[in-house]
C-alpha cells in the first residue's frame, strides 16, 4: 500500500513542458529519500487545464499543482511528500483556501463540466489495464456479451440519442442497425483518429488517457453489429497516442478481452492500427476506408454507403473515437442516463478543445446545450488582457464562427446549424477584437485549398478562386463585385463537391460574410483593415508628442524605414516600411501605431 499518489500529465501538451523529465526527477528523488514504496508516481492522460501545464495533483490531499518544473521536485518531495507541508507558491490559485485545499470538481473550470468521454483521462494510468478494470473497465463488454443480444445493444444505443461527435451528428444507433442488417461473410468497425482540424486535441488526448475504453467500445460495436475485426486510423504526428493504443490492444488479447471466444461467448474480435500521414482528408470516411486498404486516400461517391460497401468492399462501421468513448458508459448505464444530459435533439456532452484568445486553454466536456458563454466566460476564464470578444470558430475549417451578439446560443447541432455553423469534431477557437475576421476565412480556406485532393473540380478549382478573391480583398484590390462572387463561388462549391471537405469548405467565408460583412466592405471600399492585421491595408505611424527620440526602433528596423536623430522625433518612411510591427513592439513609449 502506498500513502500518497503523484499523479504527472503525460499527455502531449504537458510532454512537451518536459513532464517526462518531471516524472523521472520525481522518481528518482523519491528513491534517494527513500520513499518509493511510499509513494506511487503515476503518469496519467491530459487532465484538461492545458494552461497550467505541466501538471502535478497530489493525493490524498488533492493539491494541485501548476506550471512544475524539474527544478521544483526536491522542494515538492522534501516539504510535502516527506514533511507534509504543501509547496503553497506552486498551487492553482483557484484551489487554496485558509485551511484546506478547494476540490477541483468545484473550480470554474471543472465545476460546469460533466465527465462521460473524458471520464479516465488524468484520472487513471493509460498503460496499465488493471487501472482501467478497477474502473469498471470491460465490464459494459462483458454486460453486452453474457446478458445481452445484439439488437439489444444497437436499441440502447438509439435509446440513448447519441449522435455521431466526428462533425455530421448522425444517430449513432441507427447507423449501427444499418450494418447490422447486411448479411456478409465479413464485417468492419472502423474508428477515426484522423483529427486534422487546427486547434482540435480531443480524440488524441482520449487516446492518450484512456485507450482501453476505445478497444472496449470497438469490441461492443462489433458485437452488436456482427463484425470480427476493426480498424484504428489515426495520424502518425500522434506517438503517445499510437503507443498507448497498441500496448491497451496487447493488454486486452493478453487477457483474453480481444481475439477468440470473448467472455467464453462465442464472439471472436481484434484489433488493428492504420497509420494516416496526416491528409486532412482522410477524416472524411470514405477516404479513410481508401487509404486503410492501401490507395491514395480520396472520397468515394456515396451511395453505396460504407454500411453495404465499406472497408474492403464489406459492410462497415465507422465512429470517431469520442462518439466510441461514450458507448461503455451508456451500455453500464443505461439510454436514461445518457438522453438525460444535454438537449432534446442532443443527448449527452460534447468535448472540446479551447484554445486561442482564452485565458483557460485546454480540454473541456459539457452538457450539450451549455451556451457559449459559459463556456468563455465560466469556464474559459474571459480573454486575456482586457480584450473584447469577438467571435468563436466552431468546426475549425470546416464550421463557421459565433459573434460575440450570439454568445447566448446553447451549443448542439441544431442550434449551431440554425446560424450557419456546425458543431465540428469539437476545435473551439476563441477571437477578440485583435483578430481580423476575413484574415481568418483566408487562413482556413487556404487550410483546405492546401488539404483538398483534388478528385472533384468545384472544390479543386472554386477554392483556389475563392482564395484568389480573399488575397485580392485584404491586398486592398477588392470590389463590392468580388464580395457577390465569393458568395455565389462559396454556394456552388457547397452544393456540388464530391465529400464533406469540399461541401464545407467555404463555411468559414459563408459565416464571416454573414456576421461580419462591415469588415469586408471596409477592407473593399475604405481600403482599411478595422483590427490592423492585413499588412497591405496598414500604415504604421509615430506621435512626434510621445516620441522620445530614444533611436530603439531605429536600431531595430530591419529595412532602414526609420529615420530621426537622438531626442528629436522619428519618422517613418512609408515606401519603405515592411510593416512587421518590430518598431511597435520595440517602443517603450507607445508612440508607434499602426491604422
Amino acid at each position: 500500500m502506498y500513502r500518497s499518489h503523484v499523479l504527472v500529465c503525460g499527455g502531449t501538451g504537458c510532454t512537451s513542458s518536459h513532464s517526462a523529465e518531471i516524472i523521472a526527477a520525481l522518481e528518482s528523488e523519491l528513491k534517494a529519500k527513500g520513499l518509493e514504496n511510499e509513494i506511487k508516481v503515476v503518469k496519467t492522460g491530459c487532465f484538461g487545464l492545458c494552461a497550467l501545464g505541466p501538471i502535478m495533483i497530489v493525493y490524498p490531499e488533492g493539491c494541485f499543482y501548476s506550471q512544475v518544473t524539474v527544478e521544483d521536485v526536491p522542494e515538492i518531495v522534501e516539504e510535502h511528500l516527506l514533511k507534509g507541508r504543501m509547496v503553497k507558491r506552486l498551487l492553482y490559485d483557484e484551489t487554496v483556501m485558509k485551511d484546506e485545499i478547494k476540490p477541483l470538481s468545484e473550480t470554474n473550470f471543472y465545476k460546469k463540466q460533466k465527465r462521460i468521454a473524458l471520464r479516465n483521462c488524468g484520472v487513471i494510468d493509460p498503460e496499465n489495464i488493471d487501472e482501467y478494470i478497477a474502473m469498471d473497465g470491460y465490464q459494459a463488454l462483458a454486460k453486452c456479451l453474457t446478458e445481452l443480444k445484439p439488437e439489444d445493444v444497437i436499441q440502447i444505443v438509439k435509446d440513448s440519442g447519441l449522435r455521431g461527435r466526428g462533425g455530421g451528428g448522425f444517430p449513432t444507433g441507427l447507423k449501427w442497425s444499418f450494418t447490422a442488417k447486411n448479411n456478409a461473410d465479413q464485417k468492419y468497425v472502423v474508428c477515426n483518429a484522423d483529427e486534422g482540424d487546427p486547434g482540435a486535441f480531443m480524440d488524441r488526448s482520449v487516446l492518450e488517457g484512456d485507450p482501453h475504453c476505445i478497444v472496449e467500445a470497438m469490441t461492443i460495436c462489433g458485437y452488436a453489429t456482427g463484425a470480427t475485426e476493426g480498424y484504428v486510423y489515426v495520424r502518425a504526428e500522434y506517438p503517445i497516442a499510437v503507443s498507448r493504443l497498441q500496448k491497451a490492444i496487447e493488454q486486452a488479447r493478453e487477457y483474453g478481452l480481444l481475439g477468440k471466444n470473448i467472455f467464453n461467448s462465442g464472439f471472436d474480435f481484434d484489433l488493428h492500427i492504420r497509420l494516416g500521414a496526416g491528409a486532412f482528408v482522410c477524416g472524411e470516411e470514405t477516404a479513410l476506408m481508401t487509404s486503410i486498404e492501401g490507395n491514395r486516400g480520396e472520397p468515394r461517391p456515396r451511395p453505396p454507403y460504407p454500411a453495404v460497401k465499406g472497408l474492403f468492399a464489406k459492410p462497415t462501421t465507422e465512429n470517431n473515437v469520442e462518439t466510441f468513448a461514450n458507448i461503455p458508459q451508456i451500455i453500464l448505464n443505461g439510454a436514461e442516463f445518457f438522453n438525460s444530459m444535454g438537449t432534446e435533439k442532443s443527448s449527452g456532452t460534447k468535448v472540446f478543445a479551447l484554445g486561442g484568445k482564452i485565458n483557460n486553454t485546454g480540454l473541456v466536456e459539457i452538457p450539450m446545450g451549455t451556451t457559449l458563454r459559459e463556456i468563455i466566460e465560466d469556464i474559459g476564464g474571459g480573454v486575456p488582457n482586457g480584450k473584447k470578444f469577438k467571435a468563436a470558430q466552431t468546426g475549425g475549417p470546416s464550421g463557421g464562427c459565433i459573434p460575440a451578439s450570439l454568445m447566448d446560443t446553447p451549443i448542439d447541432y441544431d442550434n449551431l446549424t440554425a446560424i450557419g455553423c456546425m458543431m465540428g469534431s469539437g476545435g473551439l477557437i476563441v477571437m477578440d477584437e485583435d483578430n481580423c475576421m476575413v484574415d481568418i476565412a483566408k487562413f482556413f480556406l487556404n487550410f483546405t485549398v492546401d488539404e483538398s485532393c483534388g478528385k472533384c473540380t468545384p472544390c479543386r478549382i472554386g477554392t483556389k478562386k475563392m482564395m484568389e478573391i480573399l488575397d485580392k480583398i485584404t491586398s486592398g484590390k477588392g470590389t463590392l463585385e468580388d464580395l457577390d462572387e465569393l458568395e455565389r463561388l462559396a454556394y456552388y462549391i457547397k452544393d456540388n463537391s464530391l465529400c464533406g471537405l469540399g461541401q464545407t469548405a467555404p463555411n468559414p467565408v459563408l459565416a464571416t460574410l454573414r456576421f461580419f460583412k462591415d469588415e469586408y466592405i471596409a477592407h473593399v471600399v475604405d481600403k482599411k483593415c478595422p483590427a490592423g492585421v492585413c499588412k497591405a491595408l496598414l500604415n504604421f505611424s509615430i506621435d512626434a508628442d510621445k516620441c522620445k527620440g530614444c533611436t530603439a526602433c531605429a536600431r531595430k528596423c530591419p529595412a532602414g524605414a526609420i529615420s530621426g536623430t537622438v531626442k528629436n522625433p522619428h519618422v517613418i518612411d512609408t515606401d519603405k516600411c515592411l510593416k512587421c510591427g518590430v518598431c511597435m513592439d520595440t517602443c517603450r513609449f507607445n508612440a508607434i501605431s499602426k491604422k
